[in-house]
């Protein structure tokens, strides 16, 4: 499920992390590996909601089955909660790779499979060589798909005491993204310019050592496709 491409300059991005703190990699996995990943997100993958308004409010998911019996009257009125906090908020379709693993949600599917190689040696090898971090002992994850309206507010993934060492996201949107379409990956410097931002290539992976300033930007309403990803952090523990 995630075969790693062998041709990848290993040094040569590593060197790169070393120097920026972060990083795109481009033709991450072999093409075969990424459309088969990307046919799991786009065929088979029960999607919830995952929002919050306010980074006092903890984050809530409505689930695939509780989608069903909401509104979209209702589902707006979440949006618009999530974006009316001027401080942090996000909307977002999810499907919490972790807790679904452990509460058993689909035993032995291909989604507890993706979790499995997520933490298989030739990936958390890959993540040891890219970033330099030696100590990195696993890696959690969500699968995400951002559609029009959807986002994630400026945050900085500051939590070291649950052992976060390095970002990922896995991009898996299909297509030549277009910039109109929104949905890029910012990073912003001391006075909130963007200084950098990674557009959603299919079968990329960005890496960026946290904690750091950034955002996802707003879908647009314009974009035809939505933004797949497999995202969450290396960690120490």
């Amino acid at each position: 499920m995630l075969e790693i491409n062998p041709h990848l300059d290993l040094a040569a991005l590593a060197a790169e992390f070393a120097s920026t703190g972060r990083l795109q990699v481009r033709d991450v996995l072999t093409e075969a590996s990424a459309r088969g990943l990307r046919q799991l997100l786009a065929e088979q993958t029960p999607w919830g909601l995952a929002w919050q308004a306010g980074a006092a409010s903890p984050p809530q998911l409505i689930r695939t089955d509780q989608l069903a019996s909401i509104s979209n009257a209702e589902l707006e009125s979440v949006a618009r909660r999530a974006a009316a906090d001027p401080d942090y908020g996000f909307v977002y379709h999810s499907y919490p790779l972790v807790t679904a693993y452990l509460e058993r949600w689909n035993p032995g599917g291909s989604h507890e499979r993706l979790l499995e190689e997520l933490n298989g040696r030739p990936m958390l090898g890959l993540m040891r060589t890219l970033s330099g971090a030696a100590n990195i002992v696993k890696l959690d994850g969500q699968a995400t798909l951002y559609g029009p309206g959807h986002f994630l507010r400026p945050h900085d993934d500051a939590e070291s005491e649950r052992g976060r060492l390095v970002a990922y996201v896995l991009n898996l949107t299909a297509g030549d993204w277009q910039p109109a379409w929104g949905g890029y990956l910012n990073f912003f410097d001391a006075d909130w310019d963007i200084e950098q931002a990674f557009r959603p290539r299919f079968n990329s992976l960005n890496l960026f050592r946290v904690p750091q300033w950034h955002n996802v930007g707003e879908v647009s309403s314009a974009a035809p496709r939505a933004r797949y990803a497999v995202t969450g952090w290396a960690r120490d523990r």
